[in-house]
């Protein structure tokens, strides 16, 4: 009787997956899709609903009202000669330093000022946002979430029918891991759709097509440089954005392809529109999240700064600063929750009051650093020796520097570790005052110059050659013309 109870409850969960199986035939692609479980009105909902959060974790918006009315027509241009002209899209620059762009259902488009700061022209950018128009119109998110519910379902059905059958359970699992991998990026088919849909949408608008094959090449050296400065091997094969993304040297040839086939004579590239929406675009770290200089932090509206060792590279996001050396030792500094802290009655017993898997701080000590009270204790995690650093600088400001390294090197680190720690102050009215963000600027060349000596001038270091070859693709030895106009980076 259990047996024909479970074939039964079995049949009724395949009857309805059947009758949603039937595909339709996208406007976009031409192709039939599966989309049962997620329809246009979803879509719009669950955009909505994400938006905001999209907009808090990458940085805010960037609120420079003429550039983003300038993207935001660029994208409605292109989005009217889309299959879905009538989509309410919502076109959105985030603050963030990072190359980077994507697509939400229901319209949404985000790019960031990263991006923007790399892109040779507004065709560049223009290929950018096709190319998320791209994945809008296609309804690739609807797809493979409709794809996850039916996997899903069908594990159900699987769990049913295994059961009766005597079927082992593993195969069951397996199953969902690959319905979850799913849903971390595009698939390769959606990324060449997607592209190929990018195209025709640059073509119709009147862009070199020739621009989105430009931009992946970018893409390529900018993964190169990145990899230069955090000291790793080029991956130039697995560059991705915010990985769903993947740009192999397949997507390349296939643009080229898509571009040779579109036929567009003259098409437009936009330099001079672009250059001057871009003109004093935020480069790198906006003050409002902290900047960095070198191995100094300093956040103007904390009112701190400190040094990192030797050797490690800092990564700032909108809650934490990560720096990390080429074997794995960090420091991590973020917020303590000033309230708890209040609620513990300070920063000794917060301290002691961590349970970190299982195990507390240990040897907590008192400090003083640069006149502020401070508390610092050690422990053991995930094979690594972790020293939290807590310090007070007033009652609603309390800090936190972790310091992790491997315990073969904690003792060959101490004094480096040590030298940070004491590097922790705040910053006087006149050093706040001074800290100034760098900006994405254009320079009239003079006769004489050359890459090289108008790149000395650029904060990067070692690297300013490198980024003044990037950002206005030229070579160190080409030729520069009097009187033309090259993008340097500068306060």
């Amino acid at each position: 009787m259990n047996m024909i109870k479970k074939i039964l409850v079995a049949v009724a969960i395949i009857g309805p997956l059947l009758g949603l199986g039937a595909c339709s035939v996208n406007p976009a692609t031409g192709k039939q899709s599966f989309t049962a479980f997620m329809s246009p009105e979803k879509e719009k909902e669950v955009g909505a609903k994400e938006h905001p959060k999209i907009i808090e974790q990458f940085g805010g918006v960037y609120d420079v009202p003429a550039l983003g009315f300038y993207v935001a027509r660029i994208g409605a241009k292109l989005a009217g000669y889309s299959e879905l002209p009538d989509l309410d899209y919502t076109f959105t620059i985030l603050n963030d330093e990072k190359v980077n762009a994507f697509a939400v259902p229901g319209g949404y488009v985000y790019i960031t000022r990263g991006l923007l700061a790399i892109a040779s022209d507004e065709a560049e950018m223009a290929g950018v946002l096709a190319h998320e128009i791209g994945h809008l119109t296609a309804r690739h998110t609807a797809q493979r979430y409709s794809a996850t519910m039916a996997t899903n379902i069908g594990l159900q059905v699987l769990g049913v029918l295994g059961s009766v059958a005597g079927a082992p359970t593993g195969a069951g699992q397996l199953v969902s891991y690959g319905a979850q991998a799913a849903l971390q990026s595009y698939s390769r088919e959606q990324e060449l759709e997607s592209d190929q849909l990018g195209v025709r949408y640059l073509s119709r608008a009147g862009y070199d097509p020739d621009a989105m094959t430009g931009f992946f090449h970018k893409l390529q050296d900018h993964t190169k440089l990145e990899a230069a400065m955090r000291g790793e091997k080029n991956k130039s094969e697995s560059f991705n954005i915010m990985s769903t993304h993947p740009l192999t040297s397949e997507r390349i040839t296939e643009a080229e392809r898509l571009a040779t086939e579109a036929h567009v004579n003259g098409g437009e590239r936009g330099r001079s529109a672009y250059a001057e929406a871009i003109n004093g675009l935020i480069f790198g770290d906006d003050p409002e999240q902290g900047i960095r200089r070198g191995r100094v932090f300093e956040h103007p509206g904390l009112g701190i700064r400190f040094e990192v060792p030797p050797g490690f590279t800092m990564i700032n996001t909108p809650s934490s600063v990560v720096a990390r050396d080429a074997d794995g030792a960090a420091v991590i500094f973020d917020m303590a929750p000033d309230k708890k802290v209040r609620e513990l009655g300070g920063i000794r017993a917060y301290l002691a009051a961590i349970n970190v898997k299982g195990g507390k701080f240990e040897t907590i000590e008192s400090l003083d650093i640069n006149a502020m009270p401070a508390v610092t204790g050690v422990a053991h995690l995930d094979g690594q020796d972790v020293r939290l650093l807590v310090i007070k600088k007033s009652k609603d400001q309390v800090f936190q520097l972790q310091f992790r390294s491997s315990p073969k090197r904690t003792a060959e680190l101490a004094l480096d570790f040590r030298r940070t720690t004491y590097s922790f102050k705040p910053m006087s009215a006149a050093e706040i005052a001074a800290i100034q963000p760098l900006r994405v600027r254009f320079k009239t060349v003079q006769k004489g110059d050359s890459a090289e000596t108008i790149a000395a001038h650029m904060p990067m270091e070692k690297f300013n050659l490198d980024w003044f070859e990037l950002l206005n693709n030229v070579k160190a030895d080409t030729p520069l013309e009097p009187g033309s106009q090259v993008r340097v980076i500068s306060q």
